[in-house]
């Protein structure tokens, strides 16, 4: 019970790695705000936590909006009191080339709508979130900001210009505010996940899956859960002399080789 009457807030919490990340805080004690536009699952497993004598509370919150994130954090701190814990969670993906040219003719280019989408919800939307907690943490005298980057973040990846240049960008800042929140007793850091078998990951033809467990010196893909430990941790009193550091979970993975 690491997290006994501590308020958390995951973002993109309703599925994937996010959902493993509110069962294990609402399991260690927290009570957990779950943000996501999936409405449905969102919903569901806030049922489901709460029937096991557990706390979750499910609001559709979309990160990329200020007013929207401006106002659940607002509803949540006269509802519970503060918020301990933001975990930027949220995220999307749009895959493309930047130029992919055949027999020297321009195919296809990664568009302005691909690009920004995912520079929206994965950069901005950390920002919106983090600025808008973080006065709530400074006047608390604490608190813990944990991010999700990716080891495609450190290494690059083919197809991927802006999906690195996001988790990139949330390696930037994470350093940035652990320097000036640190002063108030607030840490940041992030997590650096290789390739985790979430259902999106599995849904995909076995020839990629094998690629990625013989690009993984472990042998196998992470389970969501490895993330949530990893966010666990970081998120205790365990690492209270961590901040501004990433965390690689990625099974020993360099992209690439």
């Amino acid at each position: 019970m690491r997290f006994k009457d501590k308020v958390a807030i995951v973002t993109g919490g309703a599925n994937g790695i996010g959902r493993s990340v509110v069962e294990q805080f609402a399991k260690e004690g927290a009570r957990v705000a779950i943000w996501d536009l999936a409405d449905e699952a969102g919903e569901a497993l806030a049922v489901e936590i709460n029937g096991r004598n557990e706390v979750a509370q499910y609001k559709h919150v979309d990160v990329t909006q200020s007013d929207d994130v401006d106002a659940a954090v607002e509803e949540l701190v006269g509802e519970w009191g503060k918020i301990d814990i933001l975990i930027n969670n949220a995220g999307i993906l749009r895959d493309g080339q930047l130029a992919k040219v055949k027999d020297g003719e321009l195919q296809k280019r990664m568009s302005d709508e691909m690009f920004d989408m995912v520079i929206n919800v994965n950069l901005r939307g950390v920002f919106i979130c983090t600025r808008a907690v973080s006065p709530q943490m400074i006047k608390q005298k604490g608190g813990v900001i944990l991010n999700a980057s990716s080891v495609v973040g450190l290494y690059g990846n083919f197809g991927q210009s802006n999906y690195v240049a996001t988790k990139a960008g949330v390696i930037g800042m994470t350093k940035v505010w652990a320097r000036e929140l640190g002063r108030y007793g607030v840490r940041v850091n992030a997590i650096a996940p290789g390739f985790i078998a979430t259902e999106m990951v599995m849904a995909m033809p076995e020839k990629i899956l094998d690629g990625m467990k013989q690009h993984t010196p472990l042998g196998r893909l992470g389970e969501p859960q490895d993330i949530a430990d990893a966010y666990a941790f970081l998120a205790s009193d365990q690492a209270s002399f961590i901040s501004g550091t990433v965390l690689s979970v990625d099974g020993g993975i360099v992209v690439g080789t």
